[in-house]
């Protein structure tokens, strides 16, 4: 006698398809458990940044040889021509500091909010507020310094370190371009909504 058990054709079917089944539901539950984590978690508040997103708290007034993450994390050759330029300014007596620099994505994303709030509209944010994936602060390629009189310190003598003022709106942005040492700086852009780079 064979101890074999047999199923029958219905009890085979039965069976692939509760296996199909049980195949579908643990697929979904997967499929679903990635579709969560790749959801962006919910944006940060202003409280929640800290320096290490890159804040500068506006009664701060950081030197441009801090080592603190919105400082340290320019580009260096950016960073080196901001030190640079300071010290000469410094010998025409003339003060320069970091208002703000490096900044965190999360943080970016803040001003960015915080400008739709402001003004009104996205689109009028954008005047003066990059997106977190189009900022120059973001990548380290932009510094916003001051005070004043080291604004027009370098809208005269910039150039000399390769430091262009690039958005006619925001005179305290500043942005490395190198060719500027020989060629002076190119036209500015109205304001960061004509600028290409924030279109791509």
């Amino acid at each position: 006698m064979n101890s074999r058990t047999t199923l029958s054709r219905p009890g085979i079917i039965a069976a692939v398809a509760v296996t199909m089944l049980m195949a579908l539901v643990v697929g979904t539950l997967v499929f679903l458990g990635q579709q969560s984590s790749a959801v962006a978690s919910p944006p940060v508040t202003r409280e929640e940044l800290t320096e290490a997103d890159g804040v500068v708290r506006e009664e701060e007034a950081l030197s441009v040889f801090d080592e603190t993450p919105a400082v340290s994390n320019l580009d260096p050759a950016l960073l080196e021509a901001v030190r640079a330029a300071a010290v000469a300014a410094e010998q025409d007596g003339v003060p320069m500091h970091v208002n703000s620099g490096w900044r965190s994505a999360a943080y970016q994303q803040v001003l960015q909010q915080d400008a739709v709030e402001e003004y009104g509209s996205a689109e009028e944010a954008a005047r003066w507020v990059a997106t977190p994936e189009n900022s120059e602060h973001v990548s380290g390629d932009a510094v916003d310094l001051g005070p004043l009189p080291a604004q027009d310190w370098l809208a005269q003598r910039g150039a000399e370190f390769g430091l262009c003022q690039i958005y006619a709106n925001e005179r305290w942005h500043f942005e490395l371009r190198p060719a500027a040492v020989a060629n002076g700086c190119p036209m500015m852009y109205d304001n960061p909504t004509s600028d290409p780079r924030t279109q791509r």
